[in-house]
């Protein structure tokens, strides 16, 4: 198996670029040499791919990584091929991506999802896949993986520990936020949170993770849900899409409200310092956000013992990703989790520095990218 697949892909060609990038143009659309799948590993075309803040904080160099690189991790497809020794997906079937894969045998992944796998989080700051491979090249030039995925590009080879088989009634669009933005947010509710129906829970940072924390919640049948956000349109889309009530963030530290649990989604010092400010006494505030490098943020640690509070920080919502997606996709079934609300946009791969533009300013949840 050592033909190569052409494909088109956005590839990161710098980071740190000036804004706006519908300007500076940091991705290209170049055509690559995709090779063909190794041992475990499977040859995707993709279907929908979602711009999420993980994709955007490799352009703005929150996240260092090595480049170039094909971008994108939140993302679905259609199994073309699958190579040796492959057991888990056949041809034919619809996967959605996962971005981070688990080896199943390091102490990471003896956590039963608190901890991110060691060895798939080497692999995606190495920017290869999980085995140490790489399969994309332009003219004789290596391309860098994006955490195990590259998304964006037309097709991918990855590793069958970083997809997930959905059924083929879930829309491509729908089963590619199942990877990143709803397992995140939702997972935060689900796996950390664990609300009762009478609990309240609050969400700062109405993003496309925050809101799939709200939708999650309000799938579950929690009470109380409040969204908070600076920005008025976010708050009106959250009341759209099941919180109870919505109120800024200083709103929220002045009225005195204190919640069972409160997530952090936003992925900034600041916010965070206000999800712990109203979680009331005994109660648990859940941080998923990702701030730049060398954050700092403050807390008053006499509340923390005096008022028995805990903080617990969520990588990837603490989810299991082969658990935790089929429970999305059957309470989507049902009607009960509105995922199709998460999405702003359908978008072409060519406008993709200009969405990058709009996900920074905070215009868009979820921007998905179609494939032909």
């Amino acid at each position: 198996m050592s033909e190569s697949l052409k494909i088109r892909g956005a590839v990161l060609e710098r980071a740190a670029a000036p804004r706006p990038y519908a300007e500076s143009q940091p991705i290209s659309i170049s055509e690559l040499d995709l090779s063909a799948p190794g041992e475990g590993e499977l040859l995707v075309k993709m279907t929908a791919a979602g711009l999420c803040h993980s994709d955007l904080s490799v352009v703005n160099n929150n996240r260092p990584r090595p480049l170039p690189m094909l971008l994108g991790h939140e993302a679905a497809g259609i199994v073309e091929k699958v190579g040796p020794g492959v057991t888990r997906v056949k041809e034919g079937d619809n996967v959605v991506m996962t971005f981070l894969p688990r080896c199943g045998e390091c102490d990471g992944c003896k956590t039963n999802g608190k901890m991110p796998c060691e060895v798939g989080t080497k692999s995606n700051n190495e920017g290869s896949l999980i085995s140490g491979s790489r399969h994309l090249t332009r003219e004789g030039e290596t391309i860098q993986h994006h955490i195990g995925v590259s998304g964006f590009a037309t097709h991918a080879v990855v590793s069958e520990l970083s997809v997930v088989p959905v059924g083929k009634d879930v829309p491509a669009d729908i089963a590619a936020i199942f990877g990143c933005a709803i397992l995140t947010g939702g997972g935060a509710i689900i796996n950390e949170v664990k609300p009762g129906p009478e609990d309240s829970v609050a969400v700062v940072g109405l993003g496309g993770v925050g809101m799939s924390a709200i939708i999650t919640a309000k799938a579950l049948g929690v009470k109380e849900i409040v969204g908070i956000d600076m920005q008025q349109d976010k708050l009106d889309k959250a009341l759209e899409l099941g919180a109870t009530s919505v109120m800024t963030s200083p709103e929220a530290e002045e009225s005195g409200k204190r919640f069972n649990a409160v997530v952090e989604a936003a992925g900034h010092p600041k916010a965070l310092e206000t999800a712990y400010k109203i979680t009331g006494p005994g109660g648990l505030t859940v941080t998923v956000g990702l701030p730049a490098p060398g954050s700092i943020t403050g807390i008053d640690p006499l509340t923390m013992t005096s008022e028995a509070r805990r903080v617990h920080g969520s990588y990837l919502g603490s989810s299991i990703p082969t658990e935790d997606i089929p429970r999305y996709e059957q309470l989507w079934r049902e009607g009960k989790l509105n995922a199709e609300g998460l999405i702003s946009s359908h978008i072409k791969l060519e406008d993709i520095n200009e969405a990058m533009d709009n996900l920074e300013d905070g215009l868009a949840l979820r921007q998905i990218i179609e494939f032909d």
